[in-house]
């Protein structure tokens, strides 16, 4: 494992990082579970704390104070008895629903609203006692269980510090009403809630950050696993270097066989070369339908050469043309001037190449 560990280098990939999420496997926390169900548990109470206290007092009142007034037979009993499992569900109804709320929140705030669809299909190793054991004592439960302990010494460290608090208050030492007792003790308990909640939102934090990161070290890739992703995703990377190869050979061959149409190629004056072509009859301005640097840009002369396309050295010129122009687009408007005095010489000196085509003279 040590080895297999140490072989994954690489960071998964986004094919990975999905397939892993059709497993559910990605970040997830109890913690945050933890955390939502027992804000939506408050909510709850703050909402309908009031009214669940409103029913069980009366409902005390109704029964216990008139329990001498009963009798006590089979059918009281159980009239009774299903009176008080209805409370139970009216009260503990709200605050159930919540919770169930919170629970939904979390988990799809935690799986960014996906489906885990092969989550769902059962896996029988899951239900294996054999397996739970193994996972109960294996080295990656320590982190959960570690943090459980520390969650709990911060409850019962906070819950004896608001308790020795509470109990040594004045207010147990003097004469107060029922009322004044009940507020106190309400307000102690929210203050106890705030400050757990707060321990608690901590605690969740760093668990999801480390569920996070365990999770991402789990998915990471060796390099050869990375390659052969790469392999069916995209294909043979040396299949594809020959397929654009090829394709530059058919893009170069069809810019070449265009040369010879130019009026004029513009060099710099072996490193560049751009060909011009301008039909006054089809274009609104002269296009570049070959340009090339270096290599390419000798191989454009030889063709202009062997089809006595003329040749003019202007190294500006060439330059910017090059640099902004095209292939197969019209020349940049700040160049149609320098352009024209080019082809306006063209046209004058080599007219015997035009005089048949009298229509694309400027």
């Amino acid at each position: 494992m040590a080895f297999d560990s140490d072989s994954r280098t690489e960071q998964p990939t986004p094919r990975r990082l999905h397939e892993a999420e059709k497993k559910g496997q990605f970040a997830r926390s109890q913690e945050v579970q933890t955390v939502f169900v027992l804000a939506a548990s408050l909510m709850a109470l703050v909402f309908a704390g009031p009214e669940i206290w409103h029913r069980m007092a009366g409902a005390m009142t109704s029964n216990l104070g008139h329990l001498h007034d009963q009798a006590l037979n089979r059918d009281s009993m159980h009239r009774l008895f299903i009176q008080w499992v209805w409370l139970l569900v009216a009260c503990t109804g709200p605050v159930v629903i919540f919770a169930t709320a919170g629970a939904l929140v979390a988990g799809s705030l935690q799986s960014k609203f996906r489906t885990a669809s092969e989550a769902l299909e059962v896996d029988w190793n899951r239900v294996n006692p054999v397996s739970g054991i193994k996972r109960v004592f294996s080295l990656r439960s320590l982190p959960p269980l570690g943090l459980n302990l520390v969650k709990l010494l911060a409850i019962v460290v906070l819950s004896w510090s608001e308790v020795k608090r509470v109990v040594s208050d004045p207010i147990f030492y003097t004469t107060v009403d029922a009322a004044r007792i009940s507020t106190f003790m309400a307000e102690s308990s929210v203050r106890l809630a705030l400050r757990v909640g707060a321990v608690l939102v901590l605690i969740a934090a760093v668990d999801y950050v480390y569920q996070y990161w365990r999770t991402m070290r789990d998915l990471m890739m060796t390099k050869e696993e990375v390659k052969e992703e790469m392999k069916n995703t995209e294909g043979n990377p040396q299949i594809k270097s020959a397929q654009r190869r090829r394709q530059v050979r058919m893009t170069l061959r069809k810019m070449y066989a265009e040369v010879p149409k130019a009026d004029v190629v513009v060099t710099n004056p072996t490193h560049l070369a751009v060909a011009l072509r301008y039909d006054r009859r089809t274009m609104r301005a002269p296009k570049i339908i070959a340009k090339g640097a270096r290599l390419k840009a000798l191989r454009i002369r030889e063709i202009a050469q062997q089809h006595q396309v003329p040749i003019l050295e202007n190294k500006p010129l060439a330059r910017l043309l090059f640099k902004h122009g095209r292939i197969g687009g019209e020349i940049p408007a700040e160049l149609y001037a320098a352009v024209a005095e080019i082809l306006a010489w063209v046209y004058r000196t080599y007219r015997y190449r035009y005089y048949t085509d009298s229509g694309r003279l400027m």
